[in-house]
């Protein structure tokens, strides 16, 4: 027992030095663009910036915040979390509660279909033309906001719909039965038996859905050509590739990396405010109440 109390010490001692410089490690990136934001461009062009900031200036942020056109991005950033996490999650619990029903039609089967897509893809071109032809109906019938292409097209994962399926048929099927003896529809079982008893489960897919939505690059700039209906993340990509195109140092006060830094600043800390009150719901377990016996 003394021998195992020792070593058990020993692999927590390891354990929490090593989770300590991996905390180190993720977190010096974020220390990072803070302090190249606001230190001076004399001191980013030297490269005296390596974790703190140097000749503290907050000119880059000031610039940044009077740009009317990042706040138009700011807003459709917003547009598409907001709304494509919504109607995300309103296709995965469906979804994901028609499959754990052993009572449907080709259950297996549609199953493997869901897991299908995600060892094999159609590929990067096939997916364009389908997201094409989506846009075009769009077009067909009025919706010329692109940004809805985002929302509506994007609102399926395979792993997140497979995620909300497991945590549902972990609901002891007693509690379903109870309810409908009490004489509960299908729509009432899922909003007022399954939904409350996957908390956990729905607000770890939510988080995924909006994470993935905040930080959408690729498909929104291969699908939105307005660029008054860009995300931030293609606004700041863009910004990117104009001021390294541009052989002069555009700013005098402050360094062109500076500005970047502060929208990506800008950017993250939504996310920062949300996640600690997510993450509560990582612990706790999937089902959470009585069986009714």
């Amino acid at each position: 027992m003394k021998r195992l109390e020792i070593s058990e010490l020993i692999f927590k001692i390891f354990a929490y030095l090593f989770l300590t410089v991996f905390a180190i490690f993720c977190l010096y990136p974020f220390v990072y663009a803070i302090s190249a934001s606001i230190s001076s461009i004399d001191a980013l062009r030297t490269g005296k910036v390596v974790l703190w900031p140097v000749e503290v200036q907050f000119d880059a942020f000031i610039y940044v915040l009077k740009q009317k056109s990042f706040w138009t991005c700011y807003a459709n950033t917003l547009f598409v979390t907001f709304y494509g996490t919504i109607w995300a999650l309103v296709v995965s619990i469906a979804g994901a509660y028609a499959l754990s029903k052993k009572r449907l039609l080709f259950r297996r089967g549609f199953n493997f279909l869901l897991s299908f897509t995600m060892w094999f893809t159609a590929g990067l071109i096939p997916t364009w033309l389908n997201y094409k032809a989506t846009q075009s109906i769009f077009r067909g019938i009025g919706i010329m906001d692109d940004k809805w292409l985002i929302v509506i097209a994007m609102g399926m994962n395979a792993f997140n719909v497979l995620l909300l399926r497991n945590a549902f048929e972990g609901v002891p099927s007693e509690i379903e039965e109870a309810s409908i003896v009490d004489g509960a529809s299908e729509f009432q079982i899922l909003t007022r038996v399954f939904v409350p008893m996957s908390k956990s489960a729905i607000a770890t897919v939510g988080l995924f859905f909006g994470i993935s939505r905040w930080n959408g690059y690729f498909w929104a700039r291969k699908m939105i050509g307005n660029s008054t209906e860009w995300p931030l993340q293609v606004y700041i990509r863009d910004t990117l590739e104009q001021f390294n195109t541009t052989e002069t140092q555009p700013f005098t006060n402050f360094s062109a990396d500076s500005v970047i830094y502060s929208m990506i600043i800008c950017a993250i800390i939504p996310i920062l405010i949300i996640y600690p009150y997510i993450q509560k719901y990582f612990a706790k377990g999937v089902n959470l109440g009585g069986v009714k016996e």
